[in-house]
């Protein structure tokens, strides 16, 4: 007989799970393709109005209006091997993130304002058919989109500073089995909340240029409903989820008008994603751990001037874990990975263009101690991971 509290259990458990995303965690590091072909190392150039994301300071180096569009589209690709033989992949589709981004620097002024809307977290993951693991995970997705207004100041030729408001909406759908076919448990959920973005650029020489980028965390109140099929109807459910701040530092050497080497420190506090608090389950407030845990990303790029406005950029980007095995999600099976890009564009005075491609790669990662569901299925085995992505964007001067 199924209890009550298998069942209050159970649903608490896919909510923890369904929250978690396909990404480095489940961070979208990737806002621009000039940004993304350089390995997103861009926090000490950051000249172009994704700067917004990369360091709202850079925003001081555009003269004028720029009205900046692009949209990100990415294929999450995961194989899946149990140690008895059982196999699970990823349905392919390709899923699209855009990016909208508008600077203003008036003339005469050491003011530039900005404004952007993008997708700083998320994505989402849906396994064909059944799985060694239903009742872990089978969908689920994650929209966390930001509108975020900025105004940076020049200080003087050299050092510019900028803070800006951080307006974040975030959507969960999810869905998984409790205890097998015909018995599935879904959760929709939204929620809102505030946070704030810095970012520091100092150019002492022309040779050299440093950034430092941050962003708040924010912790949303998804409130949504439960159903429970078949035991219980839909009724109200929150999930009270935190998202990490991060901070980038970059170094930029241009050793000429050609050319420009930069490295990027990006870490995230993966360690404040720690306990979610559900109300309303079923009945009862329950905690539980996500038990994360902080790291890095290692980001390098190189951007080539070809003459006439056109570049060709590349880059590469080492990302460490943030999911420990006995808490690995199959809608977050993130690994160690590396992450490969090339992109090319052209720089008008009017009308601007870029296209930028990256894949990531783990090589495998097997997991050997994964907390089992109630019913003994856990996500112990051999996980792969292929994802290629690519963002174009169109940008206008007036």
């Amino acid at each position: 007989m199924i209890t009550n509290r298998f069942i209050r259990t159970t649903a608490l458990l896919t909510l923890l799970a369904g929250n978690e995303a396909m990404a480095v965690g489940f961070r979208l590091p990737n806002q621009d393709p000039e940004g993304i072909a350089r390995g997103n190392a861009f926090a000490a150039t950051a000249d172009n109005p994704s700067a917004i994301y990369y360091n709202p300071a850079g925003i001081t180096q555009l003269d004028g209006n720029h009205l900046s569009v692009g949209v990100y589209a990415i294929s999450t690709n995961i194989d899946f091997k149990s140690a008895a033989g059982g196999n699970a992949s990823t349905i392919q589709d390709l899923q699209y993130v855009p990016q909208i981004y508008y600077v203003c620097s008036p003339e005469d002024s050491p003011l530039s304002y900005g404004f952007g809307v993008y997708a700083p977290y998320g994505l989402g993951i849906d396994y064909d058919g059944a799985t060694p693991f239903d009742t872990l995970a089978q969908e689920g997705s994650l929209l966390y989109a930001t509108f975020n207004p900025v105004v940076a100041y020049q200080i003087n030729s050299q050092l510019s500073v900028a803070a800006g408001i951080t307006a974040n909406y975030s959507k969960v759908d999810l869905t998984r089995s409790i205890f097998g076919p015909g018995s599935e448990f879904t959760f929709r959920g939204d929620g809102w909340d505030v946070g704030y973005n810095l970012g520091l650029l100092w150019q002492p020489v022309k040779e050299w240029s440093f950034g430092l980028n941050y962003r708040s965390s924010t912790s949303i109140n998804f409130e949504g409903e439960s159903f429970a099929e078949p035991f219980a109807d839909w009724q109200h459910t929150e999930a009270e989820l935190d998202f990490p701040y991060f901070i980038v530092g970059g170094v930029s050497y241009r050793p000429n008008d050609d050319w420009n080497f930069e490295f990027n420190l990006d870490w995230t506090d993966w360690d404040s994603v720690n306990d979610a608090t559900f109300k309303g389950t079923f009945g009862g407030d329950q905690i539980f751990p996500f038990r994360y845990r902080s790291s890095f990303m290692y980001e390098f790029g190189v951007t080539r001037q070809l003459g006439d406005g056109y570049y060709i950029s590349g880059g590469y980007i080492y990302s460490e874990n943030s999911v420990p095995g006995n808490t690995l999600s199959p809608l977050n099976p993130d690994s160690n990975l590396h992450l490969g890009s090339i992109g090319f564009g052209h720089r008008g005075d009017v009308v601007s263009w870029a296209v930028g491609y990256h894949f990531a790669y783990n090589g495998g990662r097997t997991v050997r101690n994964n907390t089992p569901s109630l019913i003994g299925e856990s996500a112990n085995g051999e996980w792969k991971t292929f994802n290629h992505a690519v963002n174009v964007s169109v940008r206008y001067q007036f």
